[in-house]
């Protein structure tokens, strides 16, 4: 017999049915038992009258919660049941994995325990339909993204993550030996990415993990990330990027909208309404001033730059002042951009780059790059950095390239705004921080 998912048992009513799903509750009554079944689909509601199946009887009486089962039996209507309306009067079941009688976290309990225990304990804490649905959605959301892209030309590639030289600075980097020399893990695939534009691709995308040697234990920092990146040649200015990203992330939108709406306003209560069209845009120079009339005050080293705490009061300015929860803060100084971020030409102090906000938080970087090599060089040495390790990169420019943006995104932040999840913790497969490495 094949398996019926639960989701599907009001279409089965009056049919024998085999279902498999963990055991979520068990109502052992005087007469009768009551076995809550749980599947990716859903939950059903089984039954058994224990004088029919004394043995059967015996043995679900000794059955832990979160035991992996399979039941045959017949679909029923049964209005009174809260979950669909049915149940399934209980012929058979196999116990196919015991759960221990001692769970060191109950999925389903009233309260939580800490975030650090639900961390030792992952695989238990993503049994909760919550984190179900969140997995469901970043399948959706990464779906809408490859749609998005495929519709408009683009070329999926995969770039190493071993690197012989860093792929943004010297910091932040994680070492690790190579045979009779060192490597670094990847921090972007900034570099491969505009090697496929020196190779005539035109357009690419890439999802795949990136590494930050970065000792933070903020809520919004890991180790090890999912980038979302992108970049296309023949643009005139970073303006074309953002224009891209804000049609990308509509559709993304629409399709989570489509798709799971309805539950993600069941369980977790928030409304996946699409951002209207245009993203508002402020330059960096603007946002340091709004800073300041809202009475924020940057840390000394962030001239130039934005902290977190910066990142929050704007996104509170963009709500209330366009009632948009994203923002582009555009055209940052050189000082604090990367050396291949191309300068304005009408103010070289200035890059043609930009950040997107999204409800305070920081979810992407982009920029139009510069693809000139002679520029390319002299804005490496200006900031100091040595020719020789990053020549491999420089000679993708020698034989002609077309100019060129993209960005990085960050879907755990992406997944944390569109859901409401306050830790990135919570938004991840596995979390991976500076102490955490199991499980």
């Amino acid at each position: 017999m094949e398996r019926t998912m639960i989701g599907c048992l009001r279409g089965a009513v009056g049919e024998r049915v085999k279902v498999q799903g963990w055991l979520q509750t068990l109502r052992d009554q005087k007469k009768m038992q009551f076995l809550i079944l749980r599947d990716t689909t859903g939950a059903a509601q089984v039954v058994l009258e224990k004088k029919s199946n004394p043995e059967l009887a015996e043995l679900i009486s000794s059955l832990p919660v979160e035991t992996a089962l399979t039941a045959t039996g017949v679909v029923v209507d049964n209005p009174v049941v809260r979950l669909g309306g049915l149940e399934v009067q209980l012929e058979s079941l196999q116990v196919e994995g015991v759960s221990e009688a001692q769970l060191p976290l109950d999925p389903f309990a009233g309260a939580l325990p800490s975030i650090d225990i639900r961390m030792d304990w992952r695989f238990l804490d993503l049994r909760r339909p919550e984190n179900l649905l969140l997995f469901k959605v970043q399948t959706t959301v990464e779906a809408a993204m490859r749609e998005y892209w495929l519709q408009h030309n683009f070329i999926e590639i995969h770039s190493p993550k071993l690197m012989g030289s860093p792929s943004e600075s010297g910091a932040e980097l994680f070492e690790v030996p190579y045979f009779e020399r060192k490597a670094y893990l990847a921090q972007s695939p900034q570099f491969y990415k505009q090697m496929a534009m020196a190779a005539g691709f035109e357009r690419v995308f890439e999802i795949g993990p990136v590494f930050r040697a970065d000792p933070s234990f903020t809520s919004r920092h890991m180790t090890e990330f999912t980038s979302v990146d992108m970049e296309m040649s023949w643009i005139d200015s970073h303006e074309d990027v953002m224009a891209f990203v804000e049609r990308w992330l509509v559709h993304i939108y629409e399709r989570v909208a489509e798709k799971h709406g309805a539950e993600i306003r069941d369980r977790l209560g928030v409304e996946i309404t699409p951002p209207a069209l245009p993203f508002p845009r402020i330059s960096m120079e603007a946002a340091q001033k709004i800073l300041k009339e809202q009475g924020y005050q940057l840390p000394p080293e962030k001239k130039g730059d934005i902290d977190p705490g910066g990142e929050r009061v704007l996104g509170d300015w963009v709500k209330a002042y366009y009632n948009h929860d994203f923002v582009f803060l555009t055209d940052w100084p050189f000082s604090v951009r990367p050396f291949y971020h191309m300068r304005h030409p009408d103010n070289p102090a200035l890059t043609r780059s930009f950040d997107l906000l999204a409800k305070g938080l920081e979810i992407t970087t982009g920029a139009q790059r510069e693809h000139r090599p002679e520029i390319l060089k002299e804005q490496a040495l200006e900031k100091g950095l040595s020719l020789d390790p990053i020549s491999f990169y420089l000679d993708f420019f020698r034989f002609g390239c077309p100019p060129h943006g993209g960005y990085g995104f960050g879907l755990a932040r992406f997944l944390m705004i569109l859901l409401g999840i306050a830790n990135i913790r919570e938004a991840v497969f596995l979390f991976r921080g500076p102490t955490r490495l199991e499980p």
